[in-house]
């Protein structure tokens, strides 16, 4: 186990949490004075890990943390007293989330191996508003009439790998996608040419905090903040007023400029995806036993 005093780990939580406050800045402010964000909000709703979460430090798996100022760790949940210091111990995990642990090195192992697929155009955002009176950014613009959002959904094929993208599709529009992605399934399908599967990213390195180290959930959430844009440029509301200006996938040039982002986010991701999966193992291996239903 590695040994921290705390004049090495003090310094590393506060720029931890110096770089939390400048990304979220603009955001904490907006969300105290304002409605609610249709593109940053998504971060902290959908994925139910508020700005406080992120900002607190952890240093991982097998690292424990002396002096006095460590004690106040022993109130977060998963960390216990070693003779070497404060640690988040894996030991106290529960049997489904040791079952969790193993599925989502699966999962991961897969997405790094399997080829990238660029081609579906970010019509899951299309699909979730076609032919449907459920909008979700309901108080906000679309680009185009629902008549013309039906013709663009069927005149291009749906191919989302996604399951958890492909779940909120518009009943109507779920027989028209190539693939028919079960959670349990999901496995099967997941590829890196995804920006949902890139931005899940953050999603997995937070649900096994706090024995992921912050360092690697703080860069996760940079690159799925970065995905978040993207994702609603392309879809087919009009957020100009929030300065983001479209990228028209209904186009040639749009659509090659969103798989140029594509490109460029599963590129992005890959390292994260490494280093996510060898905490994991990390984790993984400082278990005494796995669930016989997960190997």
């Amino acid at each position: 186990m590695q040994v921290l005093p705390e004049t090495e780990w003090l310094p590393l939580q506060a720029a931890h949490q110096s770089r939390v406050d400048e990304l979220l800045h603009d955001q904490l402010d907006r969300r105290r004075e304002a409605p609610k964000h249709p593109v940053y909000d998504f971060l902290f709703e959908y994925y139910h890990f508020r700005p406080g979460q992120l900002r607190q430090w952890h240093p991982g798996a097998g690292i424990a943390l002396t002096g006095p100022a460590a004690a106040e760790y022993l109130a977060v949940r998963g960390y216990r007293q070693f003779p070497d210091g404060v640690t988040a111990d894996p030991e106290t995990l529960n049997d489904a989330r040791r079952t969790s642990l193993h599925w989502l090195q699966q999962l991961l192992t897969l997405t790094l191996e399997r080829h990238p697929f660029f081609g579906c155009h970010g019509l899951h955002e299309w699909a979730m508003v076609y032919r449907t009176p459920e909008i979700r950014h309901a108080t906000w613009p679309l680009r185009f009439t629902s008549e013309r959002i039906a013709q663009i959904v069927e005149d291009h094929p749906i191919c989302c790998s996604h399951f958890d993208a492909f779940r909120h599709f518009a009943e109507a529009a779920r027989p028209l996608n190539r693939l028919q992605p079960t959670r349990p399934t999901s496995s099967d399908h997941e590829q890196r040419g995804c920006l949902h599967a890139n931005m899940d990213l953050y999603k997995w390195a937070f649900k096994f905090a706090p024995f992921v180290s912050s360092k690697l959930t703080l860069d996760a959430f940079e690159l799925a903040l970065k995905i978040r844009e993207i994702d609603m440029r392309a879809s087919p509301y009009d957020f100009s007023e929030l300065g983001f200006k479209p990228i028209p996938i209904e186009t040639a040039e749009g659509r090659a400029e969103y798989e140029k982002w594509q490109r460029e986010f599963a590129e992005a991701g890959q390292p994260i995806r490494r280093r996510l999966l060898n905490e994991l193992k990390g984790i993984g291996n400082r278990l005494t036993h796995v669930p016989v239903n997960s190997i």
